[in-house]
């Protein structure tokens, strides 16, 4: 790490702290939940709004088999979806990054200033609001798996915006 690029502090993944950004994906006591078939499932009910339909898209299920990465960490790029949601919820049952900065709707950049790094526990997934500005999958320790819900569209859509923080790069860890 150097003095001149920003270290990002490593915070706790929780729903009141990620709310700007989308949603945490959990089964806590905090969601609507409730028993169902015949009481040998409880259900947690509607956890993260999936938002896929602008121009046409629609939803589509796919997994990411993601590499640990090893800390210290230089963040190089940040990318957004300006055409819809995306949701990652962890198929492995390991702690994994989030680096999320705010959406940008009328600005073709990131608020590199703003970015907030959280730390994802066993069984929390994410879905990242339309538009956040966010950081490749972060595995930590060893390979990890992950559902991804997100928005699949006509060929020749563009839903991906990327941009390489150069000088701009932050630290984690």
């Amino acid at each position: 790490m150097t003095d001149t690029n920003p270290a990002l502090v490593i915070e706790p993944l929780t729903a009141e702290s990620f709310r700007s950004f989308g949603d945490v994906i959990e089964a806590s006591h905090d969601a609507r939940h409730f028993t169902i078939n015949e009481g040998f499932a409880e259900r947690y009910h509607d956890l993260a709004q999936v938002d896929v339909a602008t121009g046409g898209g629609r939803a589509i299920v796919s997994i990411f088999k993601a590499k640990p990465r090893t800390l210290p960490m230089r963040l190089l790029l940040l990318e957004r979806h300006p055409l819809g949601s995306q949701a990652f919820v962890p198929m492995s049952q390991r702690a994994y990054l989030v680096v999320v900065a705010p959406a940008t709707p009328h600005a073709a950049t990131p608020d590199v200033g703003a970015m907030r790094c959280f730390r994802a526990e066993p069984g929390q997934g994410v879905n990242y609001a339309s538009g956040t500005w966010h950081h490749p999958l972060i595995a930590l320790d060893a390979p990890s798996d992950f559902l991804v819900v997100d928005r699949g569209g006509a060929p020749g859509d563009h839903n991906c915006d990327e941009y390489p923080l150069g000088p701009r790069a932050a630290w984690i860890g």
